[in-house]
């Protein structure tokens, strides 16, 4: 055999035994490039200009379905991404902007779906935070990714996977940027042994052009006309014991159409809270208060991204609610507001009109108020 020959021969001895290692199941090789790998602890190296990304030697199986990443510090800019990529992915991208790969990205909330472009889909998240990624569900070539904050459901997306499977990933692109990766995180198992994602679904009664991914609600209406309007109604009204909720802006839109607050359980589900009769809303895009009308009173400030509105009852102490748990005489609603500088006249004219009418209020019903804050209470 002439030295050639014996140059293939051994490439071919070689390859052959690389494949059957791999088939043995002997310890895959993890990828990593731009980053140092310190036992769990990854950490940036390169000059935040070009990505850096990890991935496992592993994919994600029915026995070992989940993993999570920990920020122990977010570098200059927190351009941290998890999730899943092919075996093969590329380490100069970040996971999820190629084709076949998905990533929750903590420096915007945004998920990223074999694209460079991200849809918006849950809160950023910093310094401390734990951010899990899981699969489940996988049959005909698909699989449900979700994912988690800090050990609470974000929400999921349905991906195609192939025969290889799925690897987790973890990409950085700025300074200083450091995570603690658990290849071995657990996550709830129900009885069935399927992994069990809160959805969020069921927390709502009624949803209508309004898409729900974990806490997220998405408008995925027309947008073109007065009657394109979406609507999320709670299950559950507000209670003595539950009787405030908060909204996060997490994206404005176009015109930041976004009305938060309290409405009838058979309220039209094309129309704004507060617009028509036995409802009230406070409106981010202008700041005021709609009751019951189309027309609304300057209230408070206008709300942008990033903004928490909250919304809440004050129940006098004696407040008892009916069997249905439904708000009624919606005409006696009292509407207040924490800010002393803004006037608001609804509030004022429903004292005037009572002291002139003499009327009593039924027991358990005097001043029931709605309280809508720009920030939390």
């Amino acid at each position: 055999m002439d030295d050639i020959n014996l140059v293939q021969h051994r490439c071919l001895l070689n390859l052959r035994r690389r494949i059957r290692d791999i088939g043995d199941g002997r310890p895959a090789q993890e990828r990593y490039m731009r980053l140092q790998k310190d036992e769990d602890t990854l950490s940036y190296q390169g000059n935040s200009e070009e990505v850096g990304c990890y991935v496992a030697g592993h994919p994600l199986s029915k026995g070992n379905c989940y993993f999570e990443v920990t920020i122990v510090d977010t570098g200059v800019r927190g351009t941290i991404a998890v999730g899943l990529v092919p075996k093969f992915y590329r380490l100069d991208h970040q996971p999820g902007w190629l084709p076949h790969s998905v990533a929750y990205h903590a420096d915007n909330g945004k998920l990223y779906n074999g694209n460079p472009v991200g849809q918006q889909f849950g809160p950023k998240c910093a310094r401390g935070d734990r951010i899990g990624c899981g699969i489940q569900n996988t049959e005909a070539g698909f699989t449900t990714v979700f994912f988690t904050k800090n050990g609470k459901e974000v929400g999921s997306v349905e991906v195609p996977v192939t025969a290889e499977g799925l690897f987790p990933a973890v990409g950085m692109h700025s300074m200083g940027e450091e995570v603690k990766v658990d290849l071995h995180a657990e996550w709830f198992l129900g009885d069935d042994e399927n992994m069990m994602v809160d959805s969020h679904e069921d927390d709502w009664g009624r949803l209508h052009d309004v898409r729900v991914s974990g806490t997220l609600l998405e408008y995925v209406g027309k947008g073109k006309s007065i009657m394109d309007v979406g609507l999320a109604q709670a299950r559950q009204p507000l209670t003595t014991r539950c009787h405030y909720y908060e909204v996060e802006i997490v994206d404005a839109g176009e015109k930041c159409y976004i009305a938060l607050g309290l409405a009838r359980r058979d309220y039209p589900r094309n129309r704004h809270p507060g617009w028509s009769r036995g409802s009230v809303a406070y409106h981010a895009d202008d700041g005021k208060l709609f009751h019951g009308s189309g027309v609304g009173d300057p209230f408070g400030p206008q709300c942008v991204k990033g903004d928490i509105m909250g919304c809440g009852i004050m129940f006098p102490r004696d407040y008892i609610l009916d069997e249905e748990g439904d708000m009624d005489d919606w005409d006696r609603l009292e509407v207040c507001s924490d800010h002393a500088c803004v006037q608001n006249v609804l509030y004022l004219n429903n004292e005037e009109e009572e002291e002139e009418d003499g009327e009593e209020v039924e027991q358990g019903q005097e001043g029931r108020k709605v309280m809508l804050l720009e920030s939390g209470y």
